[in-house]
Formats: C-alpha cells, sequence, structure tokens
C-alpha cells in the first residue's frame, strides 16, 4: 500500500494531480484544500497518501497534512461515504468548519455542502462527532500548534479507542521525554494514559 508520493509536480488540477515519482506518473485525487497549497509545477512535491482497493480499480487519494489525511479517513468510514464524496466534502467545507458542524449536529450547514442529502449529513454526524476529537483539539484556540508528528500519534491514540481531550494532555506532558521520534512519543504517551489517573479517559482501549 502506498503512505506518501514524492516526486516533480507534472500536471495539477483542483481535483488531481500527477506526480512523477522515479519517471513513473501517479495520478492523484485531492480536495481543494491540498490543491490551494501545491507549489508550482514542476516542483518537488511530497503528498501523504490513501490508497482505495476494489476490484476493478485502484485510486489513490493525495493531501498536503495528516490532519487532512485523518478527517478523509474518518469520513469513509461513515456509511455511504465513499471516497469520491468524502473529496467533495473536503473541498466544500475547511476542517476548521467542518469538525465543529458535525459535533455540534449542524446538519443544515453539512447539506450545504454539494452532493451531502440529509439523510447522509445525519449519518456522518451520528457515526463521526465521537471520533473528531483529535481533530477538534487543534481549533480550540490554543497558542501553541500541535506538529504533523503529534497529530500522526494523536490520531493512532484515537483510532484506539483513547478520548481525544486526554489524548491531547497526554501528548502535552510527553512531549518533553520523547526523542522526536512517531515510536517514542507514542509509547510515552501510552504510559501517561495507561496511569490510574488517565485511565478513565479511554473508550474501550486495553488497559
Amino acid at each position: 500500500m502506498i503512505g506518501s508520493l514524492r516526486g516533480k509536480l507534472i500536471e495539477k488540477r483542483p481535483s488531481q494531480v500527477l506526480l512523477d515519482v522515479g519517471g513513473v506518473g501517479y495520478q492523484v485525487q485531492v480536495p481543494l484544500s491540498t490543491f490551494a497549497v501545491l507549489a508550482p509545477l514542476h516542483s518537488e512535491t511530497t503528498l501523504l497518501i490513501y490508497t482505495h482497493v476494489r476490484e476493478d480499480q485502484l485510486a489513490l487519494y493525495g493531501f498536503a497534512t495528516a490532519r487532512e489525511k485523518h478527517c478523509f479517513e474518518l469520513l469513509i468510514s461513515a456509511s455511504g461515504v465513499g471516497p469520491s464524496l468524502a473529496l467533495k466534502i473536503l473541498s466544500g467545507m475547511g476542517i476548521e468548519d467542518l469538525v465543529p458542524a458535525i459535533r455540534k449536529g449542524d446538519v443544515a450547514r453539512l447539506v450545504l455542502i454539494p452532493g451531502v442529502g440529509k439523510k447522509t449529513a445525519e449519518r456522518i454526524v451520528v457515526e463521526l462527532r465521537d471520533k473528531l476529537a483529535a481533530v477538534e483539539v487543534q481549533d480550540t484556540g490554543k497558542p501553541t500548534t500541535r506538529s504533523q508528528l503529534e497529530s500522526d500519534v494523536a490520531s493512532a491514540l484515537v483510532n484506539l479507542g483513547y478520548d481525544g481531550r486526554t489524548v491531547e494532555r497526554a501528548i502535552e506532558k510527553a512531549r518533553a521525554t520523547a526523542n522526536g521520534s512517531f515510536e517514542d512519543l507514542l509509547r510515552a504517551s501510552l504510559r501517561i494514559l495507561s496511569s490510574p489517573g488517565a485511565h478513565q479517559g479511554a473508550r474501550g482501549a486495553s488497559p
């Protein structure tokens, strides 16, 4: 499975780019948010990749940040939301607006996104509102910003079942002792989360 691609940007359109990686051209679907921050043509570009495989198709979806990719993966986990619709959702509403809308159950706002009907919006709210804590943390207005590494660790911990706000506190504490690698920060955060005081913040995670 392809996790990321780094190569020369040969072609770019609002919904699709072509990357030349070692002489091989990879066609990658992207949301508008990623398209907006792409480097000029013929520049070296790196995209995080979600590989979607079906019996008759292999499609690549690219993202500028781990946060975008994580939101995409959460969206396609909702019933009735495939990769194409998830990309439209990310293109139709920025993450800073999308996450609060889902958390607050703002169906009226979600249906304004092209391709999202009322039933789909309601399913997204019901199935994702409790899974978006790690994404929402970045929009709390705190003066410090989380690095991509910390976002990746937070996503992994939330997927394990830990509460997003508890994860945020654990990462803040672990940051002081971790050596800067994903594995080290993950282990340090897990040690904090498994302590008696933090255990109540887990939702079904293994002790």
